[in-house]
């Protein structure tokens, strides 16, 4: 597998606060669409992500609380294919990872899955149509 990090996605409170914070660092949200549940920043070859902390709970397939344990953060590893993300799911299970989401149709037209490394951090292995982040 290719060593990389697509994205670092953290979930938040306010999605349009948090956004305008990451704006007045300068720093560009160049597809932002009023209303989308997501925005992101690209930062030279990799790309800070943010997520209400309730829809990225929903992404990845579990349950969100104050305080619940879900860490608002994930990693990324995005790949150009259905096929290779199923290629490198297999991969980080092989590796010793742990199955949080098998690979599946998003509803934002993408493919992706979650794992946890040994230590609980979540990676999504995911295929995004719209963006080459490869």
């Amino acid at each position: 597998m290719k060593p990389k990090l697509s994205l670092v996605t953290l979930g938040v409170a306010d999605l349009e606060r948090s956004r305008r914070f990451y704006e007045a660092l300068g720093w560009t949200c160049p597809s932002w669409t009023p209303g989308s549940p997501v925005a992101f920043f690209e930062l030279g070859g990799t790309v800070l992500s943010l997520f209400g902390r309730e829809d990225l709970a929903r992404d990845v397939g579990v349950d969100w609380e104050p305080r619940s344990g879900f860490p608002s953060v994930t990693l990324a590893h995005n790949e150009p294919s259905l096929g290779d993300v199923d290629r490198a799911y297999d991969e980080f299970l092989s590796a010793g990872a742990t199955v949080v989401k098998r690979p599946t149709s998003t509803d934002w037209g993408g493919y992706s899955g979650y794992v946890t490394d040994p230590d609980g951090h979540l990676w999504e292995v995911a295929y995004n149509p719209f963006d080459d982040w490869t």
